[in-house]
C-alpha cells in the first residue's frame, strides 16, 4: 500500500494482508473511503474470474478505513455481499465505502465495489463494532 497517492495512517502501514494484494487507498476521510485493486491472474478461482473473497476483501479494507475514524479499535461485527458482475485479469476494482449511521459502539456502512467501467460488481453492507481494547499502534 505504500504507492497509496495519500499519506496512510498507521493502521494502514500494517495491513500486510490489504498490501500483498495490491490495493491503493484513494481517499481516507472520516467515515469514507476509497480503495483500488488491479485483479491479477494469482486471483482467479476456477472459472477463470475473480474469486469473490478477494472482492470482499478490497471492500472489507475500504469499509475498516472508513469506519476507523477516531481513537477507538473498530472492528466488522458482521457484513452482507451480493455479487453482481464478474470480473477478471486486468480489471481496475474500486470500492467506495460510506458512513450511514454511527450510534454508540455501533456502526453501519455501505460499500460498493465498481469495475474499471463504472459498473457494480458488489455491494455491502458492514456493520462495525468499536471496542475499548487500546490500538496496538
Amino acid at each position: 500500500m505504500e504507492d497509496s497517492p495519500i499519506p496512510l495512517r498507521p493502521m494502514l502501514k500494517s495491513d500486510h494482508a490489504s498490501a500483498a494484494l495490491g490495493m491503493r487507498v484513494l481517499a481516507d476521510e472520516p467515515g469514507r473511503a476509497v480503495v483500488e485493486m488491479v485483479v491479477r491472474e494469482d486471483m482467479l478461482n476456477g472459472f477463470g474470474i475473480t474469486h469473490g473473497g478477494l472482492v470482499f476483501a478490497l471492500a472489507d479494507t475500504a469499509f475498516a478505513i472508513a469506519c476507523n475514524e477516531d481513537e477507538k479499535v473498530t472492528v466488522a461485527a458482521g457484513a452482507d455481499v451480493t455479487f453482481l458482475r464478474s470480473t477478471g485479469p486486468g480489471d481496475r476494482l474500486t470500492a467506495t465505502a460510506v458512513r450511514r449511521v454511527r450510534s454508540g459502539k455501533t456502526g453501519l456502512y455501505d460499500i460498493q465495489v465498481l469495475d474499471g467501467e463504472g459498473a457494480v460488481v458488489a455491494e455491502v453492507r458492514g456493520r462495525s463494532f468499536s471496542t475499548s481494547r487500546p490500538s496496538p499502534l
